[in-house]
């Protein structure tokens, strides 16, 4: 039961740090998008999706694990971990699609003060 509880902790931890890590990233990747750094920011979102994926892989693993008759405990850990995941997850969208829409502004504005320095000449 002991060494059970330690593989589900371990899984729960790797989890929670990789999720945690995806959603931090997305959040560098919304300042650099702030600022018209948009190939940082893209940079940035499709690392913070290389730590998603690696809690796709745990999750894939658990769910093979399961189909071939070894049942995974559900444990409250187990769903705070799941739960980490989800707001990563979540940011992710979010994030991106705030990020087109600072391109979209950016864009608007560049032609905006190009307009109106041509007014100015």
């Amino acid at each position: 039961m002991e060494e059970k509880y330690m593989e589900l902790e371990e899984i729960v931890f790797t989890i929670i740090s990789h999720a945690g890590n995806a959603k931090s990233i997305c959040f560098e990747a919304l300042h650099e998008a702030k600022k018209g750094n948009f190939e940082e920011a893209r940079v940035l979102i499709s690392k913070s999706k290389e730590e998603l994926y690696k809690t796709h892989d745990i999750q894939n693993a658990m769910i093979q694990k399961e189909a071939s008759g070894n049942k995974q405990e559900i444990s409250l850990l187990l769903m705070h971990a799941e739960d980490h995941l989800m707001s990563a997850m979540l940011a992710k969208d979010l994030i991106e699609e705030l990020i087109d829409m600072y391109k979209e502004n950016y864009k608007y504005r560049e032609m905006c003060n190009s307009n109106y320095k041509e007014q100015i000449i």
